[in-house]
């Protein structure tokens, strides 16, 4: 996906047929249990096959984890992703004061070209930019000052010696005097208009709307086989949580690589916290607060996605332990509102799925290619349409409703989509398993 600085004015829409959040919510699990059931019914002889071997128990067990629920939460996907409609913006040029954060630890290769990027805005409001040095080693100070220079743009220039990023964003709230404040990854480039769209969704939105995350793509993606495989889970996975958790109020990360929020909500909450996963707990602490978190897919950013097979299994590792961080520290039943306590609630059966795709379905693929299809078999394959029909919307939704408006070209990448579907989820179960053991065992934090 190329970045294109040439903005587009969203067209607004009229929608004549009006469906609650509420209605919405309870239809998609209405819908969610008709297939359920259906699937429930067609592996009953699954069922007493593999209770045979394993018994009943554990049968139910294993094929709740691998298909029953997993169809689920694919159904419940694609109903919302068809009843969701996003608001037309109030005001498509806002001018409030707003500052961006940028946490930087020895980023001298990546921080001219990001700060170029937000030089280049169309945003109408004052931007103030504070890049807080992270501790670094290399030349990130004296890279700040050549972007001042060659862009004609005013950094503050802030250093925090104590290693880890929540450290670093604290820092840089205390100079924060605007009420509106974006955190960006110091290897991130926006698109040009992607400030505008944050600041718009979140104008556009009700009080009690307190952050907007952004949405992330993979800038690097043809530089190695597993950038090209993460660009569609950027592309398609990762957007299509994103869109739904936004249509239910309770977009559960406002990631810290591009996310805009309250200034007075954060501070409210007593700033980053001191987690592997900062932003996780910080919007569910957010959300706690009965506040909401929207999720803008106009407001699109690029970030380098890792290269190698290592730095992929470092960073899911992290996201999985973060999840857990939040489950720890905050509980989905003690979510104010109910469709966070539902979205939060699902991440209390991801290690349970992760569990058993890794232990369970992997291993009975290995048997199913010698002729065992004790877990493995066809009608493990009634989730794939599901999968495919949801990718298949939201490729639609991505390439009509964003990339068109935002004039940018979704590049072809054929090879690394069939991987994605393929081998992806082989990779990201025992991955997710390894990050939960991880902090189950109280590992070293790395960042």
């Amino acid at each position: 996906m190329q970045p294109d600085l040439i903005p587009n004015v969203p067209p607004q829409r009229v929608h004549r047929l009006y469906f609650s959040i509420t209605a919405k919510f309870w239809i998609s699990h209405l819908l969610s249990i008709c297939w359920v059931t259906f699937s429930i019914y067609i592996s009953l002889p699954w069922l007493e096959d593999l209770s045979q071997i394993i018994t009943f128990p554990g049968a139910l067990f294993v094929i709740t984890g691998i298909a029953y629920v997993p169809g689920y939460m694919n159904a419940f996907l694609i109903a919302s992703l068809l009843f969701d409609r996003q608001p037309a913006f109030k005001n498509i040029h806002p001018a409030d004061p707003v500052t961006l954060l940028i946490a930087a630890h020895n980023e001298e290769d990546t921080i001219l070209n990001t700060l170029r990027y937000v030089s280049r805005q169309d945003y109408d409001g004052e931007m103030t930019i504070i890049v807080i040095n992270n501790n670094s080693s290399d030349r990130t100070d004296d890279e700040v000052l050549r972007a001042e220079k060659e862009l004609g743009i005013n950094v503050l220039v802030l250093h925090e010696k104590i290693p880890g990023k929540f450290n670093a964003l604290n820092h840089g709230l205390v100079h924060v005097t605007t009420p509106l404040v974006i955190t960006l990854d110091a290897d991130t480039l926006l698109h040009r208009s992607a400030v505008r769209f944050l600041v718009a969704r979140l104008e556009s939105s009700p009080p009690e709307v307190c952050a907007v995350a952004g949405s992330m793509l993979v800038r690097n993606s043809r530089e190695t086989i597993w950038t090209r495989i993460q660009e569609w889970d950027y592309f398609l996975g990762i957007a299509s949580i994103k869109r739904l958790q936004g249509l239910y109020q309770g977009t559960l990360v406002a990631q810290g690589a591009f996310s805009l929020y309250r200034t007075e909500c954060i501070r409210e909450i007593g700033g980053w916290p001191d987690a592997i996963g900062e932003d996780i707990v910080l919007t569910w602490r957010l959300l706690q607060k009965k506040w909401k978190v929207y999720f803008e897919p106009l407001a699109v950013a690029f970030t380098d996605a890792p290269t190698k097979l290592k730095e992929f299994v470092i960073q899911r590792a992290r996201w999985a332990r973060g999840m857990i961080e939040g489950l720890r520290e905050i509980k989905p039943w003690h979510q104010p509102q109910l469709y966070t306590k539902y979205l939060t609630g699902i991440n209390l059966i991801m290690p349970y799925l992760d569990f058993t795709y890794t232990f369970c379905w992997i291993p009975g693929l290995i048997l199913a290619c010698f002729g065992y299809f004790w877990i493995v078999g066809p009608l493990t394959i009634l989730v794939l349409p599901l999968t495919l029909i949801s990718f298949g919307l939201l490729y639609s939704y991505q390439k009509y409703a964003v990339f068109r408006k935002l004039h940018l070209s979704i590049r072809k990448n054929f090879l690394g989509f069939i991987l994605f579907i393929l081998i992806y989820q082989l990779i990201m179960s025992p991955v997710s398993v390894w990050g939960y053991l991880q902090e189950f065992f109280g590992s070293k934090r790395i960042w």
